[in-house]
Order: C-alpha cells, then sequence, then structure tokens
C-alpha cells in the first residue's frame, strides 16, 4: 500500500484555502446553512470561542446566561421549555427517543425518518412499527396518514411513542394536529422532527409549526433555515408527558461536555434577530420567492414542484421554500441537472435525487440569487426545446419506467420500499456477521444500513431482508451517481449480513 506524504505550508490548506476559494467563487448557495454566508451582527468569532469558564455558565446545568437565552428561545417559540442542541438536531433527536420510551419499548415512527432516529432505536433496543408515508404523483414521499396512526395504535397497545418527520427533506408536512390528538387519546407522546421547520412561526404562509399542532417534544435546526452557525439546534418542550428529569440526563448524554460558546452565541443572535427583524425580513424573502414561482411556470419541459395539484390525502401541506425541480421530459436526470446548475451556472443545490434537485432557500437569499436559478433553468429548458426538434433528442423519459428503451428515471416511490424486518436493529446488529458481495446477499438479513446522503434516510436497516428487488435498486442508485452510504464498504459493492 503507497503511504500518503503530507506537507507542511505557510498557508492553512483547508480554512485559507479551500474554503476561501469556495467562498470566493461566486457560487450561490441554495443549500444550508441559512445564513447564506451572510453575518448578522457578528464580531471576532475567536473572542466569542469558549467553554464553561468562571463567571460564564454550565449548559448542562444552566442557572444564569443559558438558562436566560434557552427561555428567550422558548418564549420566541411558544414552548414550556426550550434546550439548545450544540450537536445538532440529531442529539435533540436521540435524547427525546431514549427519554421517551422505556428500554426494549415499541417506537411508531415514520419510516422516512432521519438516520439518527434509527440510531436510537439502536441504542436503546427498541421494537419499531412503521408509518409508510404515501406517494405522490411528483415521485417524493409524501405525508404520514393519520388514520394510520390510530389504526396502529388501536392494534398494538405496546407502542410507547410516535415519531413523526416533518416537514422531510423535501418540505412535505403532515397533519400533525390530528396526529396529536390521535396520540392523545392513546396517552401516548407525540415526538416531531421538524429540523427542516425552524422558519414555520415566522409567516403563514408556511405549515404550522409542530409546537402549536399540539406535538409533545420538537426539534428544529436553526441552521438549516434560519441564520445560525452549523451544527446549531433547539429541542422544545410542549408537554408533561415526557419526563423532564430524564430529558435532561439524556441530553448530557449525547451532547458534548465542552459546548461551544460560539454556537450558542450564535443561537441567542439568531432568536433575538428573528424576534426583532425575522417576520419583516421573511415578507420580503416570500415576494421575492413568488415571483420566482410565478416566473417558473413557463418552463416547458423542467417542472417545479406543485403541492396545489396533489390531493391532501397524499401531500397535506408543503413548505415552498423548499424548491423542488424536475427534470420532466428535459432528457435530464437529477444528477446531470445538479451538475449543469453547479458547473455551468455556478449554483449549488442542496441535493439531487433520481429525478428531480431541490434548492434550499431561505430569508438571507437575494433577489439576484432567485434571477440567476430563473435564468438557468430558462436556459437549460430552451436547450430541451431545441433538442426536442431534432430526430436524434432525448429518450422519452417516464418515472420508474421499466419498458426496454425509455429512460428510467429513480422517484422516491421506487427507491423507498416496504421494508421486511426480519429482527430488531439492535439485535441484528450484534449477531456473528460475514461480508458478501451485494448481488450476491439476496435472502440474507442485512447488518448494515444503507441509504443515500443527503437525505439520510434508510433504504435498508439491520434486521431487514435482502431482496432482488432493493438490491437492484440500490445497484441503479450508484450506477446514476447517487451517493450510497452507511455501508463500511466504501465501493458499496458488498455488505454485512448475518450469519447464518
Amino acid at each position: 500500500m503507497s503511504k500518503i506524504k503530507y506537507t507542511w505550508q505557510d498557508k492553512a490548506p483547508l480554512l485559507e484555502e479551500k474554503i476561501k476559494d469556495h467562498s470566493d467563487s461566486g457560487r450561490y448557495p441554495f443549500h444550508m446553512p441559512g445564513h447564506k454566508r451572510r453575518a448578522i451582527d457578528f464580531t471576532d468569532l475567536y473572542s466569542l470561542d469558549i467553554t464553561e469558564i468562571d463567571g460564564f455558565d454550565n449548559l448542562h446545568n444552566a442557572q444564569g446566561i443559558l438558562k436566560e437565552a434557552q427561555k428567550r428561545a422558548a418564549d420566541l417559540y411558544g414552548a414550556k421549555e426550550t434546550f439548545y442542541l450544540v450537536n445538532g438536531s440529531t442529539a435533540g433527536i436521540l435524547s427525546a427517543i431514549s427519554a421517551a420510551l422505556p428500554r426494549l419499548g415499541t417506537l411508531l415512527m415514520s419510516r422516512n425518518s432521519h438516520k439518527s432516529a434509527y440510531h436510537a432505536v439502536f441504542l436503546r433496543e427498541l421494537e419499531t412499527v412503521y408509518l409508510l408515508p404515501a406517494a405522490t404523483e411528483f415521485g417524493i414521499s409524501g405525508s404520514i396518514s393519520p388514520a394510520h396512526v390510530a389504526q396502529a395504535l388501536e392494534d398494538l397497545p405496546q407502542i410507547s411513542a410516535v415519531f413523526i418527520t416533518s416537514p422531510t427533506y423535501d418540505g412535505v408536512t403532515s397533519d400533525i394536529r390530528s396526529i396529536a390528538e390521535i396520540a392523545h387519546a392513546y396517552d401516548v407522546p407525540l415526538i416531531v422532527d421538524e429540523a427542516h421547520g425552524a422558519h414555520f412561526i415566522f409567516s403563514e404562509e408556511f405549515p404550522e409549526s409542530a409546537l402549536d399542532c399540539g406535538a409533545d417534544l420538537v426539534i428544529q435546526s436553526l441552521h438549516k433555515t434560519l441564520p445560525s452557525f452549523t451544527q446549531t439546534a433547539l429541542l422544545h418542550v410542549n408537554s408533561d408527558r415526557i419526563d423532564l428529569d430524564a430529558l435532561k440526563r439524556f441530553l448530557s448524554v449525547y451532547q458534548t461536555s465542552s459546548p461551544s460558546y460560539l454556537l450558542m452565541t450564535s443561537m441567542d443572535q439568531c432568536v433575538r434577530y428573528m424576534k426583532e427583524k425575522g417576520r419583516a425580513q421573511m415578507e420580503e424573502y416570500l415576494a421575492e420567492l413568488k415571483t420566482f414561482y410565478e416566473q417558473a411556470k413557463s418552463l416547458k419541459h423542467l417542472k417545479i414542484f406543485d403541492s396545489t395539484s396533489l390531493s391532501s390525502e397524499s401531500c397535506f401541506g408543503h413548505d415552498i421554500s423548499k424548491i423542488l425541480i424536475s427534470v420532466g421530459d428535459s432528457g435530464l436526470t437529477g444528477q446531470k441537472l445538479y451538475h449543469k446548475l453547479l458547473n455551468t451556472y455556478h449554483l449549488q443545490m442542496e441535493m439531487c435525487a433520481g429525478h428531480y434537485v431541490t434548492a434550499l432557500t431561505t430569508m438571507m437569499d437575494t433577489a439576484d440569487g432567485f434571477s440567476r436559478l430563473l435564468r438557468a433553468l430558462k436556459e437549460l429548458d430552451e436547450k430541451a426545446s431545441l433538442s426536442a426538434r431534432k430526430p436524434q433528442g432525448a429518450a422519452k423519459v417516464i418515472y420508474g419506467a421499466k419498458r426496454p428503451g425509455d429512460s428510467k428515471l429513480l422517484t422516491s416511490n421506487d427507491i423507498y420500499q416496504n421494508p421486511k424486518p426480519q429482527m430488531p436493529i439492535s439485535l441484528a446488529m450484534e449477531q456473528l456477521s460475514e461480508r458478501l458481495a451485494l448481488k450476491s446477499s439476496t435472502g440474507h438479513v442485512s447488518q448494515e444500513f444503507v441509504y443515500l446522503y443527503p437525505p439520510g434516510i434508510p433504504l435498508i436497516a439491520p434486521g431487514e431482508i435482502l431482496t432482488g428487488k432493493l438490491l437492484g435498486i440500490v445497484e441503479e442508485c450508484r450506477k446514476q451517481g447517487l451517493s450510497v452510504e452507511g455501508l463500511s464498504d466504501p465501493d458499496a459493492q458488498s455488505i454485512q449480513v448475518v450469519k447464518l
């Protein structure tokens, strides 16, 4: 094995070159963090980077300035109590699930949950019952049905808590008010991963916040959609259904014992900024966003997601700040569209999937940013029109096509199949294992997660049977250049399975 040689340089290559070069490149950030690299009232960062020294407060036993800061956040969002998260929403999800259920308990959870929820399931050795999101005509995962929640709670009295992701990575929301009422009728708490919805309360144009809908614990990432540093999030307590002491105990387990005051100052600045200027700036941003949507209606081949065309059963609501751009019949794939926007137009999207890309927008976006995106899409759309007039034009595109000659675009409906659990996640991960080539693992029980990142939602979880269909989807995702992760094999060619 060849050894990598390192040399010292006069400049720090990570910060002074790589990051600065990226910042100066002219690439427009249609991705998180929500501050979009624009400052809000910050001074020298190094002067703020301290931890629990004399005269300051301890995050895990806040009695002074941090207690006051968290109270300001609770007041802004209308929560009974709010906790700072310096390890992102991941720490909040881990803590919320751990506090809400006893070890070996049963969790009713939406299948399209972030991998951190599955990690909590593993750590607490929980049984899982999955709620499957509805399929949509656009090809993304839709909402969770309240009726399915009610049926599960009726059939399985051992369920100790419900966990729902709303909004999803695509901005789709579920009817949290109805789900909360159903859960509470069975005396079961509802936890909502609202990581992508910290901005909801600042305009009626957005969906209702889970806090206002009665969820018991709500986790929000400030850094995703508001002007706050990466890794900053909030955990809101909205009822007395979950033991507060247990929640605090798990927060101290899953978060660093040396929380950075730089991150916590960023959260406090964000809360203050949103209280004083948030609504006004949000309205200005929404005006620009609506103009973009209106002008994008002229696109003939590329298509912008419009939730109003879908039934409320498949898509209860949608956050318009997430612009989903389908390749339509342009002849592109999601991956190709992503790279064209990046390399030709210097627009960095948040993510790409088989048939669409996502532009994450926030109130820190600019009119110039929206204008650049619209111009790029119109140019690409016109090129698709010119190509379609030629005999050698692009092949007809059908979402999830199976017929020979058609160009297959994987949708979320194709990728995320109904799981076939064989054993609990924690049990599977602790069994003797063997490594098999993916193509030879059909019928075996997986000991690993397989997911696309982003968004970090498992296609396969430990303890589930590997079917030929699922393995074919994983291979197709890999061939299309989507980021297949979770496997210990970085080339995604083999998988650890439970040894028979």
